[in-house]
């Protein structure tokens, strides 16, 4: 008997680490498919959230923020590609070369989970912004994508156009830094148990599964 799990995936659609982390629990779910079954809902959270509408050079940007080298920037991509692919996910890195603000990409993904295609959204967006290396700025690139995925192209160019589910987005990221979220992905299963980080499918496995026993049956 499968044990029902509820997964908060708190995240950001500019993190690398974030969709390796997801694909990587999504192959976990399925490998523990006669454990526990879940539901996982995408929670916002940004890395960057007072940047500039113009958005800022990758490299000037994680030089600044990290002091790292060029030489362990190539490394950190490499590794970031390596570590996509295993997962099955193309890192396109010569296509994405500034850093954007995603608050309304999260304004999104908020009215998607209304609609049932949180999860489509959530995929698509990373797709446009580390494999085409599209901006998640754009209100033009955040349509498109929306519509890609079955959302209606009118509600969608509404709410992009106001500043709808603001005041609900902004409560959410509060509420997670409030409870100690710092870095992302954050993986909360049941409100009660936290996995950090782009773990590799094995990782989410083993905690899936101990999770699982532990849970007290319905």
């Amino acid at each position: 008997m499968t044990k029902p799990i509820k997964i908060d995936f708190v995240s950001d659609v500019s993190c690398p680490w974030c969709i390796v982390g997801l694909k990587s629990l999504e192959q976990a779910l399925a490998n523990a498919s006669d454990a526990v079954s879940a539901t996982i809902h995408f929670q916002p959270f940004e890395l960057n959230p007072q940047m500039a509408p113009e958005g800022e050079d990758i490299g000037e940007h994680i030089t600044r923020k990290y002091g790292s080298t060029p030489e362990q920037r190539e490394q950190s991509r490499e590794m970031l590609r390596k570590r996509g692919e295993d997962v099955g996910f193309r890192f396109e890195m010569g296509k994405r070369d500034r850093i954007w603000n995603t608050f309304d990409a999260h304004r999104l993904l908020h009215w998607a989970e209304g609609e049932g295609l949180q999860s489509e959204l959530k995929h698509a967006l990373f797709d446009s912004y580390f494999t085409r290396g599209e901006s998640p700025a754009s209100h033009e690139v955040l349509l498109r994508v929306a519509t890609s995925v079955g959302l209606d192209p009118a509600r969608a160019a509404d709410v992009l156009a106001s500043n709808e589910f603001s005041g609900e987005v902004r409560e959410k990221e509060d509420f997670y830094k409030h409870a100690g979220i710092s870095s992302v992905p954050a993986i909360i299963i049941n409100e009660r148990y936290l996995i950090s980080g782009g773990q590799t499918p094995d990782v989410f496995e083993r905690e899936l599964r101990r999770i699982a026993a532990e849970e007290p049956t319905a």
